[in-house]
């Protein structure tokens, strides 16, 4: 966990975006800043936080412990299927290679839960039995575990539109991904959760329900974007759910927290408060710590010239020319 000085540091310089110098416009998405060079993608997790479709504020840390555990994940998961990184240069930092992605987000959720209209839970509640085309039996209550992970997918909404579900079967069935490749992906995201929940466990946590994002380089099936993090993933407290508690070690802890003021995407946001803040950094680095087994270690601040320096070197090793 970081020290009281630590934090200091970072409450002072949080990184709210990466402007890189010679590398050409900058992509800006919610959490990511991201650069192209070549068949190269410079991935930069920023502190920025979202929910509800807004950026809410920012949260020292987080974009290190998204990046990098992300990393260590790619490299966990690495005898299951290929990923996009090329290299980690810095902590906040991932190069990655191009890949051509599926249109389709393959969500696998292992317990019935959520509160929304989408959710598992929601559905169920209302007399549904076959969410999302997968049966399910009578008698779950909320939070309860699966009889078995089950794949829900959606499509990929452009900016500003919202995911569609979809059953397994229309994956195929609308021509979004061509059937055996589909199966390839539902058994590797499988594996993936298998994985994920095994070493959850480990760590005194449940994995809950995650998402996953798949591409293609050279034919070859890749896994892209991130992987079993705090922002892709819900995990709760094992201790605490064994003892009929839910304790939130993801995003949610935000949600319900401007839920509770009110804010559900309309209307103008609360500031996100100090005191969340550093709560949710010590719930990301938390999240870090039980799940690698290794201490977080704070990179150098203020970020900004540490990330130009360590890319510069990389693309610099890479052979990739700048601008």
């Amino acid at each position: 966990m970081f020290s009281e000085e630590e934090w200091n540091e970072a409450w002072k310089h949080p990184l709210l975006e990466a402007r890189l110098e010679g590398l050409g416009p900058r992509e800006a998405g919610k959490v990511r800043d991201m650069y192209r060079a070549g068949d190269l993608r410079v991935l930069v997790a920023t502190d920025r936080i979202s929910a509800f479709d807004r950026v809410l504020g920012a949260v020292p840390f987080r974009g290190q412990v998204l990046n990098q555990l992300a990393a260590w994940w790619f490299e966990a998961t690495r005898d299951l299927v290929a990923n996009h990184v090329v290299s980690v240069p810095d902590p906040n930092v991932t190069i990655a290679r191009e890949a051509e992605p599926l249109p389709v987000e393959v969500i696998v959720r292992g317990y019935i839960t959520g509160s929304t209209t989408t959710s598992l839970w929601y559905l169920y509640e209302r007399g549904e039995r076959a969410p999302y085309g997968v049966p399910l039996p009578e008698g779950l209550a909320k939070n309860d575990p699966l009889p078995e992970p089950i794949i829900t997918p959606t499509t990929k909404a452009a900016p500003g539109e919202h995911d569609e579900r979809l059953t397994a079967a229309e994956v195929t069935e609308r021509g979004l991904v061509e059937p055996a490749l589909w199966a390839r992906v539902q058994q590797v995201a499988l594996e993936l959760f298998s994985r994920g929940q095994e070493v959850a466990r480990q760590g005194g946590l449940v994995l809950v329900d995650t998402k996953y994002e798949f591409g293609l380089q050279g034919g070859e099936l890749v896994l892209i974007d991130e992987v079993h993090t705090p922002d892709s993933s819900r995990y709760w407290d094992l201790a605490a759910y064994q003892h009929g508690e839910i304790v939130h070690y993801d995003k949610e802890h935000l949600r319900l927290w401007y839920a509770a003021r009110g804010f559900r995407g309309e209307g103008e946001p609360p500031p996100l408060a100090p005191e969340l803040a550093r709560e949710l950094a010590q719930l990301y680095v938390t999240v870090f710590e039980r799940l690698t087994g290794a201490r977080f270690e704070p990179g150098e601040s203020p970020a900004g010239p540490r990330i130009q320096r360590n890319v510069e070197r990389a693309l610099a090793e890479l052979g990739v020319g700048r601008g």
